[in-house]
């Protein structure tokens, strides 16, 4: 399958063991290479494009000029959206117990912001899923930051963990978007590219 790509040598901007899970899972081969970036978006950029700004900034972050001709690079970033506040990865604990109160017996968005970029072109979108979780209580959310340190996660959980087999009581959307990564969506946008 995509034999469209067998031109490149595919790159992958993540340092995310889920993300490189996923990718994997599609049947692409890929080296893995990141940069720092600084992930700072302008304040008035509407919550919905703000993880798709950030994929492309990393993916800006490889110069054309350092870009092999036959190398691709995927980045991607995702945000969890409640009440129109991202929630990002947790700054300590006491954050991660401020952020899943704050999902805790609600609906959020997660939307993951995808840009596949080669020396001649670029494209980046996002997919947005919607998750609803049950009530948690106070023991639960400080078993699950204890237990699985979730310190890595943007609203400080890991839909794949305890908290998404306990937890989570329905997703609207693609459930690997929610895990980092929307596969379906990154298949056809690479078939096509």
């Amino acid at each position: 399958m995509l034999d469209n790509l067998k031109k490149y040598n595919i790159v992958l901007a993540s340092k995310s063991p889920r993300r490189q899970e996923l990718l994997k899972g599609i049947g692409i081969d890929f080296t893995i290479l990141t940069k720092e970036v600084d992930e700072s978006y302008p304040t008035r950029l509407p919550s919905i494009d703000v993880a798709p700004f950030l994929s492309l900034k990393k993916a800006k972050a490889f110069e054309d000029a350092e870009l092999p001709e036959n190398y691709m690079v995927i980045t991607a970033d995702t945000v969890v959206i409640v009440d129109n506040e991202i929630l990002g990865k947790p700054k300590d604990r006491e954050d991660a117990v401020r952020m899943l109160n704050m999902l805790s017996d609600r609906v959020h968005k997660v939307v993951t912001g995808v840009t596949v970029h080669t020396k001649d072109k670029t494209k980046t979108f996002s997919v947005t899923s919607k998750v609803t979780f049950e009530m948690l209580d106070n023991l639960e959310i400080e078993y699950y930051i204890d237990k699985y340190k979730p310190y890595d996660k943007a609203g400080a959980y890991g839909v794949q963990e305890w908290i998404g087999y306990c937890g989570v009581s329905n997703v609207e959307g693609s459930y690997f978007n929610v895990m980092g990564l929307p596969t379906q969506k990154l298949y056809k946008v690479l078939k096509e590219f």
